[in-house]
């Protein structure tokens, strides 16, 4: 019994050691990339502020280049995919031409 009872406190052990270790790594992921401009922390005001203030200088259209995808669009100009989807409905997201213009507003 004494081996057993011992095997199972050294699985307990690690386990709580890797739990421990996970919780570590998203608390500091949080803090790194949750604070604002002004470095307020990370609440839902501050992240709803920053969003609005990028949205502002969204430019009307974009031109499509070699290599570019719907998603490296929306990564680059802070659109998200499906706006762009609506915004053009006559693209096909499989195939993006390079010259050609996207409206984003």
């Amino acid at each position: 019994m004494n081996k057993r009872t011992s095997a199972s406190a050294r699985v307990l052990a690690v386990t709580a050691l890797v739990i421990a270790f996970i919780v570590a790594i998203v608390a500091i992921g949080g803090a790194l990339g949750g604070s604002d401009s002004n470095g307020s922390g990370s609440g839902k005001h501050g992240s709803k502020h920053a969003h609005k203030t990028h949205r502002k200088h969204v430019p009307a259209t974009y031109e499509i280049e070699y290599g570019d995808t719907l998603i490296s669009i929306a990564h680059h100009t802070g659109v998200p995919v499906r706006t762009i989807e609506e915004l053009n409905p006559e693209i096909d997201p499989q195939i993006l031409v390079a010259g050609e213009e996207l409206k984003l507003r």
